[in-house]
Order: C-alpha cells, then sequence, then structure tokens
C-alpha cells in the first residue's frame, strides 16, 4: 500500500499550481532539491510518474490529475482539522506579514498582539513597504497577508475589506489662520511616495484645481512628512487619524482648501489556495483591530 504524507501532497500541489519545482520552493520556504526528493519520493511511493517532464516542463500526467483532485480534497480535510481540532496554543510555523506604512503608524501594533493571543507559538515576521511592493509579494509568495490598499484583482486572491481612513490637509500651526487656502497650496504638498495610488491621484487633482507649478515632495516615511509640516516646510494631505496627535500637541493644524481625496481603502488580502484557517484567521484578527481603532478615533 501506498504510504502518503500531507508534506509530499502539499508539495505535490504547489508544483502543480506554481508550475514548477523552483516557484514551488519559494512558495514553501524549501530548496529546489528538497522539492525534488518530495516529489520523487511521492512517485516511487505511488509507482507512478506524476509529472511528463519532457520539453523542459512539468505537465501532469493523467495520473497526476487524478492525484491532483484526492491531495485537494486531502488538503481541505487538512484545513479542517486546523480550524476544528487543533488548539490555536499549538499552532506553530511562521506568518510573513507585509503592511502599509499608514497601517504601521496605526494599529499593527494591536494586530501583533492579537495574533500572539491567538496563536502563541507562531512566529510573526513583518515588512513595511508600499502596496505595489507588497502586491507582487504577495503574488510571488513571499508575503502571507498583506495589509495594502487593495483589493488585489487577481481571482487568487481572496481580499477582506477593512475600514478606510479619510485624509486631511495639514499646515504648521506657525502659518496665520487667515492665509487663503489657495496660498497654501502653492507650497510644497508633501505625500506618500512615487508608485502609489495616493501619489498618483493626488497630483492629477491637484493639476485639475492648482495648475502645473505645484511642488510635489513624495517620501516614503509619513512621520517624516508631519515633522516637516510642524517645521513649516510644506503642506500635506495625508490620513485624518495619523495626524490627529500633531494637532492635539497644537503643532499643525487642519486647514479646507475645499477639496480632499478620496479616503484610502485598505483589505486584508490573502492567497485563496492552498486555503488556510490561519490566514483566514489572521486576516479576521486585522479587521478587528482596524475595526476597534477606528472607534477609538470617534
Amino acid at each position: 500500500m501506498a504510504r502518503l504524507n500531507i508534506d509530499q501532497l502539499s508539495t505535490f500541489l504547489a508544483v502543480v499550481r506554481q508550475g514548477g519545482v523552483r516557484r514551488a520552493g519559494l512558495a514553501l520556504n524549501l530548496t529546489q532539491p528538497a522539492v525534488t526528493a518530495r516529489i520523487k519520493n511521492l512517485e516511487d511511493s505511488l509507482g507512478c510518474a506524476l509529472f511528463d517532464r519532457s520539453g523542459g516542463g512539468m505537465r501532469l500526467t493523467k495520473r497526476g490529475e487524478l492525484l491532483l483532485a484526492h491531495a485537494e480534497k486531502f488538503e481541505h480535510l487538512s484545513d479542517l482539522v486546523d480550524r476544528d481540532v487543533v488548539d490555536p496554543a499549538g499552532v506553530e510555523g511562521r506568518l510573513r506579514l507585509g503592511v502599509s506604512e499608514t497601517i504601521a503608524q496605526c494599529w499593527l501594533p494591536d494586530l501583533v498582539a492579537r495574533l500572539h493571543a491567538r496563536f502563541p507559538r507562531l512566529e510573526i515576521e513583518f515588512n513595511v513597504d508600499i502596496s505595489t511592493t507588497l502586491r507582487a509579494g504577495l503574488l510571488a509568495h513571499e508575503i502571507d497577508l498583506a495589509i495594502l490598499l487593495g483589493p488585489v484583482s487577481e481571482y487568487t486572491v481572496d481580499n477582506l475589506v477593512l475600514p478606510g481612513f479619510e485624509m486631511a490637509w495639514f499646515v504648521s500651526s506657525r502659518v496665520d489662520p487667515a492665509t487663503p487656502p489657495e496660498t497654501l497650496l502653492r507650497r510644497p504638498v508633501l505625500t506618500y511616495s512615487r508608485n502609489t495610488r495616493p501619489h498618483r491621484e493626488l497630483k492629477a487633482m491637484l493639476l485639475d484645481r492648482v495648475g502645473p507649478d505645484v511642488s510635489l515632495f513624495p517620501s516614503s516615511s509619513l512621520s517624516a512628512c508631519f515633522r516637516l509640516v510642524e517645521a513649516d516646510l510644506g503642506v500635506a494631505v495625508l490620513p485624518r487619524a495619523l495626524g490627529a496627535d500633531f494637532v492635539t500637541k497644537g503643532t499643525i493644524r487642519e486647514f479646507d482648501p475645499g477639496w480632499v481625496p478620496q479616503p484610502l481603502q485598505f483589505t486584508a488580502s490573502y492567497l485563496a489556495e492552498p486555503k488556510s484557517h490561519l490566514l483566514e484567521t489572521a486576516a479576521h484578527l486585522a479587521l478587528e483591530a482596524a475595526l476597534a481603532f477606528d472607534a477609538d478615533r470617534k
């Protein structure tokens, strides 16, 4: 009788879904020789070839196609066991979390605390980057859960919509409150870094409403933007929630030119396959953290 194990079947599914051994290795955090060995052991156990390797590709044989349906059932059953039987306190492994800086500045610490409370033995690895980079990392299986400007419009990705962030205009409290808003918009405008959706949308709105002479100062550090506004080196249009503490301190204030960019919409996004109760739970914990932050600000 063939002796199968979950690791072999998971590796088989990864090779099928990723279209090759190298990409499967990246998705599973394994070396190519390790992936190749697992596939060979699986084929030896079953006594048949699962892939047609002629032509340099990895196409499923007829028996490989038969195994695919059964392997997906095993995968689903394994996820149900994780969901219904395994004690979350005993869950081990690594969660690779990618977040936008807006989230890192707001409720990332609460999310990490919630994850650690639910899965105390889980290793949580996170990095902060722009949404385009996070999206690429998610699709390349380098990130497990991405919290980014979404949704990610790929059929392979599940998106959980999170509360949005209202935008507001900020200026240093040193500036005379009687200064007309249209005059303030002639100053350097500090905002999100290039190659981001907020930067692109703001640039188009400024061109339409102010003209071609406006100066945009993009930055990858939102905290640096606020510091520069405090120092009266420009104005900024950024999430109101991030500026609240500075406004409370009295170092900056809001101003209203009569228009503001649309709220930022974030999603907790993860790959739909393989189905993972851990990732679904992590995404919903992100929603809980976002809702708690939103409630505290109201």
